[in-house]
């Protein structure tokens, strides 16, 4: 998967408003906002494909977790908004974000919990992106 087109369309479907947020949590502009969005965006990408050579088990588990277990928190935004059945994507996102976080939190220096707020607001754009894609037969 390239990051680059993915990056270009979660930024664009957070628009001005939702990098706003993200710089406001961050404690920096959009600019800023920007980049740890994009970091993000990869971490999930490449993340999930590295940690699948890496450490298949937690990818494994992840995904057997997000079948079988009912999702709550951030995988139930997988059905808002017009995003459709993202239940097993949201699930296997949400089961992998505090890895993401931590990963992301040791590439840009912020603190995990900073992080793992901006990915709380990522995830459902992530999804929504994703699932367009999917509907579409897109994969940039």
């Amino acid at each position: 998967m390239n990051e680059e087109p993915l990056q270009k369309d979660v930024l664009d479907a957070l628009d001005d408003a939702g990098l706003q947020e993200i710089a406001g949590l961050l404690g920096t502009d959009a600019a800023g906002a920007r980049e740890v969005v994009g970091t993000t965006v990869s971490e999930f990408s490449g993340g999930i494909q590295d940690r699948a050579v890496t450490d298949p088990g937690e990818v494994q588990q992840a995904y057997a977790e997000a079948q079988e277990a009912p999702l709550s928190g951030v995988a139930t935004l997988g059905g808002l908004g017009g995003m459709g059945t993202g239940g097993l994507m949201g699930g296997l996102l949400a089961r992998i974000s505090r890895p993401a976080a931590n990963a992301v939190a040791r590439k840009t220096g912020l603190p995990p919990a900073t992080v793992a707020r901006v990915i709380d607001l990522v995830i459902p754009v992530l999804l929504s992106v994703l699932t367009k894609r999917a509907a579409h037969g897109t994969r940039k």
